[in-house]
């Protein structure tokens, strides 16, 4: 792929906003991890923190886009990113394990093992993007870590404003999702010979993921009134 290609550089942009809209369990991490900290200390946990972080989720990266070169495996990190996407619209995450380093390091240690237990979202959905090039990874990531130690909180606050974002992450990590089931080895040729029902595919994918999302979602609004009075009246 032509690195000034409009192939490539559309990619690259849809590594950069996977990273982002991926980066809000990060930035809550890397404030709670440092919240003990004293204030001269916590730029470096963040800084650090995010660095080592980064790094290992870079080496995690490549590995699986080496590892989805294995039959089947597209079609399996498909589906697995066809769940995070549908996740990430119903998930009401809970961070209240992770705990607050008291030193620099022990702060710099808990970000880099919560973001490495939970950064497996990220890693299959810029492996599946980056489509076994690893100039992209790399590049991907390299835009990202500023984006991620100074943007983060912003762009949470930004989500929290516009909700609409996160239904618009969720559909490119379903489209995707849906690209790696297409171009899974074993089914490739069907797809390739077939655009209409390749398009209909990936246009299914992101539908069935955002409207389950809407719907889920929907239900929930109303049965937390029903579970509120349930609770006033115990």
């Amino acid at each position: 792929m032509d690195i000034f290609s409009l192939e490539f550089l559309s990619a690259l942009i849809t590594i950069v906003f996977i990273d982002l809209i991926l980066a809000g369990d990060n930035a809550i991490v890397i404030g709670l991890a440092a919240r003990n900290l004293p204030k001269n200390q916590q730029k470096g946990a963040i800084i650090w923190g995010t660095v080592g972080a980064v790094g290992i989720r870079a080496l995690a990266t490549v590995l699986v886009v080496y590892l989805l070169d294995i039959p089947w495996l597209l079609l399996a990190g498909g589906i697995l990113l066809l769940w995070i996407a549908y996740k990430l619209l119903v998930d009401e995450n809970d961070h209240g394990d992770i705990k607050a380093g008291n030193t620099l390091w022990a702060s710099v240690r808990t970000i880099i093992i919560a973001d490495a237990a939970m950064g497996l979202d990220n890693v299959i959905a810029v492996a599946g993007a980056a489509h076994g090039d690893y100039r992209l990874v790399i590049l991907g990531l390299i835009i990202s870590i500023p984006i991620v130690v100074w943007g983060s909180t912003l762009f949470i606050k930004v989500i929290n404003r516009f909700p609409w974002i996160v239904y618009l992450g969720s559909g490119v990590l379903a489209y995707t999702a849906a690209k790696m089931i297409t171009h899974e080895p074993k089914l490739e040729t069907f797809f390739d010979e077939n655009p209409v029902i390749r398009w209909s595919f990936l246009l299914l994918m992101i539908v069935i993921i955002i409207v389950g999302g809407l719907w889920k979602n929907a239900s929930r609004a109303k049965q937390a009134p029903t579970t509120e009075k349930s609770r006033e009246t115990h």
